[in-house]
């Protein structure tokens, strides 16, 4: 009967030891992956306002799920293109283009594995984020088609109307102009001839008898503009 005895208390011993060598749940929760959402941003200009960005964090020891957004440290690969201000838990990393720069950019959250002490630092996917520019060419969504800028004196008088950047100069008679952006913010600007008056231009968002005028000339389109000389 001893041997039984002991041979029980052997075996409870042995399962008692497995017990305390296997991981304590409550102190090596680890983090095993980040999500970041949303997966791409398309800003439509440099002045745009944030956009919210979550992170969620996927853990083991015991398996969970839960928003991190505020524990993470979130990065980009283009420093000079965006900030990041956290704006709370209701709203999230607010992530905003900066100093008036456009271009294509990653953003992507980091955090360390675990609270078990690990030194390991687990990288979620990068989100793609786009600043676009639609007057610069340079710039995502910029354009390069030319617009076209055309001219017309009228009235009894005569002069003459000039551009900057230039390309209209138009000595009395209809004439046009292509312009690419960026330089398609066009100044015009009215010269009477001896004897005469210039009364105003017309069309293009020109508000007599301002002169100069600027007229912007979008791209692929055609803006007229009237000189009157009396």
């Amino acid at each position: 009967m001893k041997r039984g005895y002991i041979g029980l208390a052997l075996g409870a011993l042995m399962a008692l030891g497995a017990a305390l060598s296997l991981p304590s749940c409550g102190h090596d929760q680890k983090l095993v992956s980040i999500s970041v959402a949303p997966a791409t941003v398309t800003y439509p200009s440099p002045s745009s306002g944030a956009a919210d960005f979550t992170a969620t964090g996927t853990y083991i020891h015991p398996p969970v799920t839960k928003d991190i957004t505020a524990q993470v440290t979130w990065k980009t690969d283009v420093v000079e293109l965006l900030t990041f201000t956290y704006g709370g838990p209701l709203v999230g990393e607010e992530v905003a283009p900066a100093h008036g720069n456009c271009g294509i950019a990653q953003i992507w959250a980091t955090a360390p594995e675990g609270t078990g002490g690990s030194a390991n630092i687990i990288v979620s996917a990068p989100s793609t984020v786009t600043v676009q520019n639609t007057s610069n060419p340079l710039c995502p969504g910029g354009s390069t088609s030319a617009g076209e800028l055309v001219v017309t004196p009228a009235g009894t008088g005569s002069g003459t109307v000039t551009s900057s950047p230039p390309g209209i100069s138009c000595p009395g008679t209809a004439c046009g102009f292509p312009f690419t952006p960026p330089n398609n913010v066009v100044v015009l600007t009215a010269t009477p001839a001896g004897g005469a008056t210039f009364v105003g231009f017309t069309g293009g968002g020109c508000t007599p008898p301002t002169n100069p005028c600027t007229v912007t000339v979008p791209s692929g389109g055609v803006v007229n503009v009237t000189a009157t000389f009396d």
